[in-house]
Formats: C-alpha cells, structure tokens, sequence
C-alpha cells in the first residue's frame, strides 16, 4: 500500500529555515503530483505547496509563495519542501499527500487520499 513518511520538522525561530522531506512507496511515484498540506492547532488543514507529476509545474499558497520551495526527486521518491523566513504563522504539522488519480495536478486538499504522520513545525517569535 501507498506509505509516506515525512522528516524535517522542528523548532526554529523567526527568520530561519527548516527543509522537510518526505519518502513515499508502494505507488509509481512519477506518476503523481505531491502536495504539502499544513494544519495548525485549531485550523483546518489547509494548502501549502504541490508539484505536477513530471516536476515541471509548482503551486503554492498565497501565504508562503517566495518563502517555500517544493520539490522532488523521482530517482529517490522523495518530495522536499524548503521553507524560508518562518515566521510563527508558519506553525503547524505539515502532511505530504498524494491525490487519488494519477497525472493529476491538484491544490484541492479532498483530490488527496493518501496522507503522511505529519512533522511537527514550531516557529518561535
């Protein structure tokens, strides 16, 4: 079955960085666009960044494009998003996400069905 693991979270204060990864199995991970979703305390969980299946295409919210980055690797199976300037809105655990279809390029947090643990993000001011 589909697994996605995401690593990378942490504590960090305002203005830094942090990069997380996440490594995914049991699909053909070229095949799917990625997505990073993020849920803070009280928040529904909401958009944060998506990459098309062939890696050519990138989405972001409003509210970290400039500061985020994703990308991904299909020799590795693994997505990564570089998060720059946190601030303490940043804090939340993030989810990587896969959408239910393939060839699929999606920022509609119900098109993804398969869903990581999370990683903690705490951003301290």
């Amino acid at each position: 079955q589909v697994q996605l693991v995401e690593s990378g979270g942490g504590l960090v204060q305002a203005g830094g960085s942090l990069r997380l990864s996440c490594a995914a199995s049991g699909l053909t991970f070229s095949n799917y666009a990625l997505g990073w979703f993020r849920q803070a305390p009280g928040k529904e969980r909401e958009f944060a960044a998506a990459i098309s299946w062939s890696g050519s295409n990138t989405y972001y919210s409003d509210s970290v494009k400039g500061r985020f980055t994703i990308s991904r690797d299909n020799g590795q199976n693994t997505v990564t998003l570089q998060m720059n300037s946190l601030g303490p809105e940043d804090t939340a655990v993030y989810y990587c996400a896969v959408p239910r279809w393939r060839y699929a390029n999606t920022t509609r947090r119900f098109d993804y069905v398969y869903w990581g643990q999370g990683t903690q993000v705490t951003v301290s001011s």
